[in-house]
């Protein structure tokens, strides 16, 4: 897609620390890492977010992800990893992404994300959970 930045990588238009390159996804180093050995993964088509991604792509392109999950913690030593997915909001370019962040016992990340909220009851959880289940797609 022109303009977008991860599709210039992809393409190597724009040069990136790349770590995996499969015709399925690329994954690159962060530039503005969270920790050091963040990396994004991308998959190789534009698609903006997750619910773009086709059905059929989902599970090659995860395993790809997974594949670097397990790799950032075996290649620096860390305790596990973090993953996580932005869609459209605080997502800095509109092409899916997903971060593998290195994670070690201790390493502060706390709070990184949002405040967390408690439900008032059982009901209220109860209604937000029929609530997302009636909307899950067919």
């Amino acid at each position: 897609m022109t303009g977008c930045l991860f599709c210039a990588i992809v393409a190597g238009e724009t040069p990136g620390f790349v770590v995996l390159d499969t015709p399925r996804a690329v994954g690159f180093l962060d530039t503005r890492p969270v920790f050091k050995g963040h990396v994004l993964v991308v998959p190789r088509s534009h698609v903006d977010t997750l619910t773009d991604l086709p059905g059929e792509a989902v599970g090659p392109f995860f395993g790809e992800v997974q594949r670097v999950a397990a790799a950032v913690p075996a290649g620096l030593g860390s305790g596990g990893t973090f993953v996580a997915i932005n869609n459209r909001v605080s997502q800095s370019v509109p092409h899916l992404h997903v971060h593998v962040i290195p994670r070690t016992k201790g390493d502060g990340l706390r709070g990184f994300l949002w405040p967390r909220h408690k439900y008032a009851d059982d009901a209220e959880a109860q209604s937000y959970r029929d609530r997302i289940a009636a909307a899950l797609p067919i």
